[in-house]
């Protein structure tokens, strides 16, 4: 009896050994997934050198490992500032970004998490950015060139950034808007620019309707000098017959006052008739 006795609680030891070796085993190391790299703090102090992707021997029990994403991050940060010319210019960037592998170690002891990086470092340094590209243009200067704008704002981002062990990648401007009062005072320019271009296309209408009046006046004038010649050189002849002309068109659709006679119709001078004295004695 007593030997199974002793027998069980061999069992039991060889048990918790190895469940002990077990454990021990599974907090001795750590494996770093590609695109990761790890930070190993011992008793709350971090170790300097990154852990990179692949298998590593850790004290088990006494340390942490902190697992950093190197791969790009993205996140939409607010900013706000004043242009040159005193106007409030809203925007929102999004803004992507990685970890410098070899200054994860830093990050982690300044910084901490992800959650901390974006909170405390990149969203108040994009607002200086942002400040810094604004105040060198007008905010119509910002609004039409909106690339030079993000130039500048890149620049300034990316410096500020570099000494905390973020590497900047790209940057967009998911919106940019500005106060309520120069959208009202956009919207009188453009009413403004449209009632001058309405003015002009009035004024260039009355001086072509006027240069119309002039060349039809002009061809007026070249037509009386042109019948005077010719009657000055008929003799006066043609005269009679325009008036007669002119007369018989006069009378409309009824029967003609005026009735132009002659014995010879080519050349004669014509007689004139009135035919509403005779209407009258008959």
């Amino acid at each position: 009896m007593k030997n199974q006795q002793l027998g069980n609680l061999q069992t039991s030891i060889i048990g918790i050994i190895a469940a002990i070796i077990v454990i021990l085993g599974l907090n001795s190391f750590v494996i770093i997934n590609p695109g990761q790299a790890g930070v190993i703090s011992i008793l709350g102090k971090a170790r300097d050198g990154a852990l990179t992707e692949g298998i590593h021997i850790k004290p088990p029990f006494i340390s942490v490992i902190d697992v950093y994403d190197l791969t790009v991050q993205k996140f939409e940060v607010p900013a706000e500032s004043s242009t040159k010319d005193l106007q409030n210019l809203t925007a929102r960037f999004a803004i992507n970004f990685r970890l410098d592998p070899m200054q994860v170690v830093e990050v982690r002891r300044k910084q901490g998490t992800l959650e901390n990086i974006v909170s405390k470092i990149i969203a108040p340094q994009t607002q200086e950015a942002f400040k810094i590209a604004a105040a060198k243009r007008t905010v119509e200067e910002a609004i039409t060139k909106r690339s030079e704008l993000k130039e500048d704002f890149d620049t300034a981002l990316g410096d500020r950034l570099d000494k905390y062990g973020i590497i900047v990648l790209d940057t967009s401007v998911v919106d940019l808007t500005f106060s309520p009062e120069f959208a009202r005072a956009v919207e009188e320019k453009q009413i403004a620019e449209q009632r001058a271009q309405r003015a002009v296309y009035i004024a260039r209408e009355a001086e072509q309707e006027a240069q119309a009046e002039i060349n039809r006046a002009k061809g007026k004038a070249e037509a009386q000098r042109l019948l005077a010649e010719t009657l000055k050189a008929q003799g006066g002849q043609l005269v009679l017959q325009k008036e007669a002309i002119e007369a018989w068109k006069t009378g409309g659709a009824q029967m003609p006052n005026v009735l132009v006679m002659g014995e010879n119709s080519q050349g004669s001078i014509p007689f004139i008739f009135n035919l509403g004295k005779i209407s009258n004695q008959s």
